[in-house]
């Protein structure tokens, strides 16, 4: 599925098409070298330009080495290899080998983000629209000491073949095409389990509801709009109303035909909560993995307090060589406050968990400077950059064929305050376990125990998850297995994606 570029971007990488240029058609300017040998293959192609994109430049000057413009942000502690060298067989294994260069200030390696994609991250960030169905598990601690490992449902969406078909969070599965779910250690049991969720085209699934009662139903990946609100709603606590949503994914507000079901369903939950006079606000990023840093910057704008209007938001940080031509090509440097909401919060509090990374930890970040913002449940994944997202393309006898699209990382951001580079993740104000079998706003829920305590008495408590466990047999907790989220990590960031394009087409002369 490939996407066109749009006057935005992500906090993923910039989407848009590179040509490769590997063809036959006469420029005024010159274009893009080719690849020093000819008859390359697909692979050797896509390494030559991947290589190139990230450690040289995007777009060719010629003599002029103002214009030799890598895009990668660690493209210094990368040295000089050879892209086509046979110890590569593939672009994914220079990838690899490129990553193991970049350290931090602790040593340690720090790219655990830059990826290839086959399109499918640019379907659902910038499109709004997925290919599955629509359903994440996970394995789970059946009680506290207990050994019986069981199969449950995360969530679903709304508009996905599970979330049609009726099943919600806290579901357990029990059979899955007709045998009984095993949890081996990443075995086969658990690849059976991968592969009905994630890869199958279809498989039957026997669910059991918190209840008690099963039912069976055959699920069939489809595409459908992906509707990221997963959940909403509005409480009284302490005699004030407070506004919580859970929303599992930034899919772009805005994209070629217009607005999104994203932005719509957004709009909806804000006008509900401001119509209800909240006076805090519960946004639930436990399982967010980021995506569109335009849909980044509307949220955080609602979330902010008018005084924030025209303000600093965050900052961008590009390499050395994209800061000292960003005015010359119009890299944007920093990003203000527009239309700052009107919700006069007293506080705005995130739930987070390991899977919550890139855009959600961006909107966290930049509203600290401005209100009394609260984190609990886990520590987040870390990831304070993003990407300009590349797609590369050949010519062959005239035929432009895409090879991948290239996310690696092009850019940091911090907010006003110059706080960011939280590699290791943000920490939260209070621990809370997630206990996967709850379903969405349920009275178990620890995360929403703890921020009630917290509102109607200034503490979280100091009743820990295993006691909590200990005294409920029905709670559940995750367990390590191969299974991996849904949803892409990373955001994009297609407002710079349009300044790149824009610069990229410059330079052939088009």
């Amino acid at each position: 599925m490939k996407i066109i570029p749009t006057s935005r971007i992500l906090f993923l990488t910039l989407i848009f098409t590179y040509g490769a240029m590997i063809s036959s058609c006469k420029k005024e300017v010159k274009k893009t070298p080719e690849p020093p040998k000819t008859g390359l293959s697909d692979a050797d192609s896509l390494k030559y330009l991947m290589y190139r994109t990230m450690q040289v430049s995007f777009v060719d000057g010629g003599r002029d080495k103002t214009y030799q413009l890598p895009t990668y942000y660690w493209y210094k502690q990368v040295p000089e290899l050879d892209p086509l060298s046979a110890q590569y067989d593939s672009a994914d294994v220079l990838l690899k080998k490129m990553k193991t260069f970049p350290k931090g200030p602790d040593g340690k390696l720090i790219d655990k983000y830059s990826f290839l994609d086959n399109g499918q991250v640019a379907g659902e960030i910038q499109q709004g629209v997925a290919g599955d169905l629509g359903m994440e598990v996970t394995f789970a601690r059946n009680g506290a000491g207990s050994n019986d490992i069981i199969l449950v449902v995360l969530h679903t969406d709304k508009n996905g073949p599970a979330g049609n078909a009726g099943v919600k969070r806290g579901y357990l599965v029990t059979k899955i095409n007709g045998a009984n779910v095993v949890y081996d250690n990443n075995g086969p049991g658990v690849q059976n389990v991968i592969n009905a969720i994630y890869r199958d085209e279809q498989s039957t699934f026997t669910f059991k509801k918190q209840d008690g009662t099963s039912f069976t139903k055959v699920l069939s990946r489809a595409v459908y709009p992906i509707n990221p609100v997963l959940f909403d709603s509005i409480y009284t606590v302490a005699g004030k109303k407070i506004g919580y949503f859970v929303f599992n994914t930034f899919s772009n507000i805005e994209n070629k035909n217009g607005s999104t079901l994203t932005k719509s369903e957004l709009d909806r939950v804000f006008t509900t909560f401001q119509g209800a006079g909240i006076s805090s606000l519960i946004v639930d990023f436990r399982y967010n993995g980021g995506g569109s840093v335009n849909t980044a910057d509307y949220i955080t704008s609602k979330i902010a307090p008018q005084s924030a209007n025209g303000k600093v938001m965050y900052k961008y940080k590009y390499n050395d060589k994209l800061t000292g031509m960003a005015s010359q090509i119009g890299l944007q440097e920093q990003v203000l406050f527009k239309n700052a909401g009107n919700m006069n919060l007293e506080n705005v509090f995130f739930i987070s968990g390991d899977k919550t990374a890139s855009a959600s930890e961006l909107v966290m970040n930049n509203l600290k400077p401005y209100m009394n913002v609260r984190i609990v449940g886990d520590t987040t994944y870390g990831k304070p950059v993003g990407f300009f997202s590349f797609t590369i393309s050949i010519f062959k006898n005239g035929v432009e064929k895409d090879l991948a699209d290239l996310y690696a990382i092009n850019f940091e951001t911090v907010n006003s305050a110059g706080e960011g580079g939280f590699y290791h993740g943000i920490a939260p104000n209070a621990l809370a376990a997630d206990f996967v079998g709850e379903p969405w706003g349920g009275a178990k829920d620890e995360n929403l125990i703890k921020i009630f305590n917290y509102i109607s008495t200034g503490s979280y408590g100091r009743l820990s998850s295993m006691e909590r466990m200990s005294k409920d047999k029905t709670l559940q907790m995750p367990v390590e297995s191969a299974i991996k989220p849904l949803r892409f990590n990373g955001m994009v960031d297609y407002k710079i994606g349009e300044v790149i394009k824009k610069e990229f087409n410059r330079s052939l002369g088009r």
